[in-house]
């Protein structure tokens, strides 16, 4: 089984990216799952190739960030929701959608579809304010083990618009 995740970025990665998993680049999560091999073939490269389409046609969509919550257990982990946007949710949905279709397991069925809820984790002063504006110029498969190392992550595939594009009105 292939630990993966499906993110959109906020921060500028590159593809081959290998990152400390204590040092994820701003990002939405879009979708996290497990899956296995089919007729001996890559999983990661079936998920990229139903990935395609729709992180393509979600590229250029505009996220506007909303107000500050607390996740996870008793709310210890800060926060920043991204407004309701169709373009986000429909994405999220055919890329659940596309996970299923290779007998992925969804490893956060209760925060998916309906009970979606998008958002970006602060990470020390790194984070997004109420009222900032983000493209969604970067999608991205992650390995969340690559080689089985489960201290790092890897961008395996990334889907973007404009390199140069990215959050709007920061105050890092």
């Amino acid at each position: 089984m292939r630990n993966l995740i499906l993110v959109a970025f906020v921060e500028p990665v590159t593809e081959g990216l290998v990152f400390p998993r204590s040092d994820w680049p701003l990002h939405i999560t879009l979708v996290r799952f497990d899956v296995g091999a089919t007729d001996g073939a890559d999983p990661a490269e079936g998920i990229a190739a139903l990935a395609q389409a729709p992180a393509g046609a979600a590229l250029g969509a505009r996220l506007t960030v909303g107000n500050d919550a607390g996740f996870g257990r008793n709310g210890s982990v800060p926060v920043s929701l991204i407004q309701p946007q169709p373009d986000l949710q429909t994405l999220h949905e055919q890329l659940v959608a596309a996970v299923g279709s290779l007998d992925g397991k969804v490893l956060t069925p209760a925060h998916t579809l309906s009970g979606y809820r998008p958002h970006v984790s602060h990470h020390g002063d790194k984070r997004l304010y109420p009222g900032d504006v983000v493209v969604l110029d970067r999608i991205a498969l992650v390995d969340m083990a690559p080689d089985g190392d489960r201290t790092v992550r890897r961008v395996l595939r990334l889907w973007g618009r404009d390199e140069t594009a990215g959050a709007k009105n920061p105050r890092r």
